[in-house]
């Protein structure tokens, strides 16, 4: 079944988190481990609008539908930040918009090259260039609503696992979104195919290695994917994205968190 955009559009809202009890964090406060990957989750959710901006610059946002979905996509992830620094400050961590633009800042020629980079990428793939986009961001959102789900079930705080899983409903949709479109365009276009499959496996890590410390990467991705059971969502990510068309036996998460040593 086709994503409908329109309906999207006009259903999507902000996270809504005002009828949970948070305070109850103040006499039960999660661990240290826990809070870690939060403020992890909660940065990468504010860097979005970095990775819309740079998307600007590509041949997606001439299309009306994706300029829809990514208005609306940058939106509801910038308040999937707000919920997480909002339970990271009931437990003394502040994530302000200071410190998100000092970790920008850090990140120097890198971030200021990558709208030049994806704009020149996206000139010499051309159209087939969206059919990549959708690919990659059908990999990233499988993987947010594997991590939102992951951390729900480890954590066991009644709270945060209704917080989560809310956060997680809103990924589905953008799932949804990233995949139909992947598929049609990938089923259309054998050279879309050819370079989705080389951007994947030579380029793809897990969401926010680009922008946080390696060590952190490493903390999150054994919190969440370690062990028998974070294998097994591992690989279900893998299969998902090996389901579309001409990335058969992609592996590329078993392959990122054996890089890490996870």
């Amino acid at each position: 079944m086709a994503f409908d955009v329109d309906k999207y559009t006009a259903t999507s809202v902000s996270v809504n988190w005002d009828d949970l009890d948070l305070e109850r964090f103040r006499e039960h406060p999660l661990p240290e481990g826990s809070l870690r990957t939060l403020r992890y989750m909660a940065d990468v959710e504010y860097h979005t609008v970095c990775y819309t901006r740079d998307l600007l610059t590509t041949p997606s946002h001439k299309e009306a539908e994706m300029g829809a979905f990514m208005t609306m996509w940058n939106r509801e992830e910038f308040w999937h930040g707000e919920a997480l620094a909002t339970v990271l400050g009931i437990h003394g961590i502040v994530v302000d918009f200071d410190e998100l633009k000092a970790k920008r800042l850090k990140l120097g020629w890198r971030d200021k090259l990558d709208p030049i980079k994806q704009s020149v990428i996206g000139k010499v793939v051309g159209a087939d260039f969206v059919a990549v986009h959708m690919a990659w961001g059908a990999a990233n959102e499988w993987s947010a609503i594997t991590a939102y789900n992951r951390m729900a079930a480890l954590e066991e705080d009644p709270v945060l696992a209704e917080l989560l899983k809310r956060i997680a409903k809103q990924e589905a949709r953008h799932v949804a979104f990233y995949t139909s479109q992947a598929r049609e365009r990938l089923a259309k276009s054998t050279k879309a195919q050819k370079f989705a499959r080389f951007a994947l496996s030579n380029f793809w890590a897990p969401v926010g290695s680009s922008i946080m410390e390696k060590n952190e990467v490493k903390h999150v991705m054994g919190h969440l994917m370690g062990g028998v059971e974070g294998r097994k969502a591992a690989r279900k990510i893998d299969t998902a994205i090996s389901g579309l068309p001409g990335l058969e036996g992609l592996t590329i998460v078993d392959d990122s968190l054996n890089a890490l040593g996870v």
